[in-house]
């Protein structure tokens, strides 16, 4: 077929699209023999899996495993760049991914995994050779094999000695997180990535990290958003968007890794103290009543909870006509547990306090005068007994003087 170069038309447009088309697809077959065949000629030796360097290091390569991994379609001398020939030296150059996987590599020598491992790639995509696209099952940073991974270090005892690490992976794996990735499968549960990222993993101590105390809210906010709308609402969230690092983040109330099923016994009984530790003047008052009582002697785990009055997350101020414990809201809060609650059963007070005259004057006197009743009483027949117990030794001397 014939085309005047002078012409623009379709048909000049279409010939030029398969040319190149087709010149790339003989530029590909032209070089897939010379990768094959360099591939084969190193594995002429490397195929060997007790093949060791100078070093005592594993040499020996999976020919298999490396065809249907992700850098399946390299050469060899594509990672090691040094080796020009055989017989190559015995201490090649190493291999810097960052030729190819720069953002990757800078991202890590920002991060706080620098300078701990002499090749943090390999540390968690695994053996070179092997790597897999990360939502291949058999890759080291797929979902649910990433807190195996982690926990190669993070759950070493040497190493966490070594860097002041807490082993976290145990806590982890009996959390409902991990308990969701290694029993029940869910790609969608939080991982170590899902919280502390992948490359540039930051201490908690920075503020641009994920799990710096600011962030917290946001990161868990990724999975869980109706609850971060709530907290961001609530008295909590909108102390810590204000600034105050000492207000209660997530990891205050359900912790980092031991993280519990909230309607779970074992939690719901913790709930109480996790609570008094900033409230610890409501803890004391809480403690005094019918509620805690029947949780601390009783043993009941669903007796009224901080949280069954005030709410879970959008904790508001009393004075807010959303919240729970509001007067105008109290008959309905109350109502969920005792179904015949009206006005006058929710007057009672389950955070009076009978120290404070300023807060409960009536109790604060009735407290007193009971007090001022009972020492009185028992002053009154110490002294009595004490009296009695004089004169009886008293008689009794006379008795037997007489005698």
């Amino acid at each position: 077929m014939k085309v005047d170069s002078g012409k623009t038309g379709p048909c000049r447009v279409s010939l030029g699209s398969r040319t190149w088309a087709a010149a790339c697809v003989i530029l590909a077959l032209s070089a897939f023999p010379f990768l094959l065949r360099a591939q084969t000629d190193c594995l002429s030796c490397h195929a060997d899996k007790t093949l060791q360097d100078a070093s005592g290091h594993s040499v020996g390569v999976d020919g298999d495993k490396f065809h249907s991994s992700i850098h399946g379609v390299l050469s060899c001398t594509d990672c090691h760049t040094s080796i020009k020939e055989y017989p190559h030296p015995d201490q090649p150059a190493p291999v810097k991914c960052a030729t190819c996987h720069a953002d990757q590599s800078k991202a890590i020598g920002d991060s706080i995994h620098d300078g701990t491992n002499p090749h943090p790639c390999t540390g968690c995509h695994g053996d070179a050779h092997s790597i897999f696209p990360k939502d291949n099952p058999k890759s080291a940073v797929y979902p649910l094999n990433i807190p195996k991974t982690c926990g190669s270090c993070h759950a070493n005892e040497a190493l966490a000695k070594k860097y002041g690490l807490q082993n976290v992976y145990a806590t982890y794996m009996d959390s409902i997180h991990g308990y969701a990735v290694s029993k029940e499968g869910l790609l969608v549960a939080a991982n170590c990535m899902s919280c502390h990222g992948s490359h540039n993993i930051l201490s908690h101590k920075d503020e641009k990290s994920t799990t710096s105390r600011v962030n917290i809210p946001n990161t868990c906010g990724t999975c869980h958003g109706g609850v971060k709308d709530e907290y961001a609402a609530g008295i909590h969230g909108k102390a810590v968007a204000d600034g105050n690092t000492k207000a209660p983040v997530c990891s205050d109330c359900h912790t980092a890794h031991a993280i519990l099923q909230p309607t779970e016994a074992t939690f719901r009984m913790q709930s109480t103290p996790i609570c008094g530790s900033c409230h610890k003047d409501q803890l004391a008052t809480y403690r005094d009543t019918f509620h805690s009582q029947l949780g601390l002697l009783g043993g009941y785990v669903e007796t009224a909870r901080c949280w069954d009055c005030h709410g879970a997350h959008g904790i508001l101020p009393a004075s807010d006509p959303a919240s729970p414990v509001n007067k105008a809201n109290l008959i309905k809060t109350c109502g969920r547990c005792h179904k015949d609650a009206n006005a006058s059963f929710v007057q009672y007070q389950p955070h009076a306090n009978p120290h404070n005259r300023k807060l409960n004057p009536a109790l604060y006197y009735v407290r007193l005068f009971m007090n001022m009743l009972l020492w009185g009483t028992l002053s009154f027949f110490t002294l009595h007994t004490l009296l009695w117990f004089i004169r009886a030794k008293r008689e009794q001397a006379a008795e037997e003087k007489h005698d």
